[in-house]
C-alpha cells in the first residue's frame, strides 16, 4: 500500500518526455532511465508505460504507508496523508508544515530512524527525500490543489 500525492492546476500541462520505465524501490515507485534499466537488467527489455501527453497534474509522487508513523512523529502525517480531513486544499497551506517537519527530521535523525520499517520498504532517507521534493513542488506551484490517494 502506498500514498500518492498530486498537485493539480487549472492549466493543462504537456508532459516532458520520460522513459516510461517504473520500478518499485525503497518504498516508492521511481522512474529510471533506459540506461539504468540496462545496467540493472542486461539483455532484458523493460515494460514501459507512457504518460498522457496532456494533464492538469503539476506534480505527482508516491511513498509507502510504512513511513506514516515516522511522518506522524515529525508532524507531517496530517499534511501529507490526510490534508482533506484537516482543511488543507492548496500547496501553499501545507508548505510551512512540510518545512517544519523536514527541519525536525533533519535535526535528530536517530529519533526517526527507529521507525525504519523492518521489511525494508521505506526508510528515514526516503521520507526526507520525499519531503524535500514535495516542498520544491509546493514552492513552484503554491496555488495548486492537493489531492491524495491512500
Amino acid at each position: 500500500m502506498s500514498l500518492d500525492v498530486y498537485l493539480t492546476t487549472e492549466d493543462v500541462r504537456t508532459s516532458r518526455s520520460r522513459s516510461g520505465i517504473f520500478i518499485r524501490e525503497d518504498g516508492q515507485i521511481k522512474e529510471i532511465s533506459r540506461l539504468e534499466w540496462g545496467m540493472r537488467h542486461p539483455g532484458r527489455e523493460p515494460v514501459t508505460a507512457q504518460p498522457d501527453t496532456e494533464s492538469r497534474t503539476a506534480y505527482h509522487a508516491n511513498i509507502t504507508h510504512n513511513l506514516n508513523e515516522m511522518a506522524g512523529e515529525a508532524g507531517l502525517y496530517k499534511a501529507m496523508w490526510r490534508p482533506d480531513e484537516h482543511g488543507y486544499t492548496t500547496a501553499k497551506q501545507i508548505l510551512p508544515i512540510l518545512k517544519h517537519g523536514l527541519a525536525v527530521l533533519e535535526l535528530t535523525p536517530s529519533r526517526f530512524k527507529k521507525f525504519n520499517p523492518k521489511n525494508g520498504w521505506g526508510s528515514y532517507e526516503t521520507l526526507v527525500d520525499f519531503t524535500k521534493e514535495y516542498i520544491s513542488a509546493c514552492e513552484e506551484f503554491p496555488e495548486a490543489k492537493i489531492e491524495v490517494s491512500r
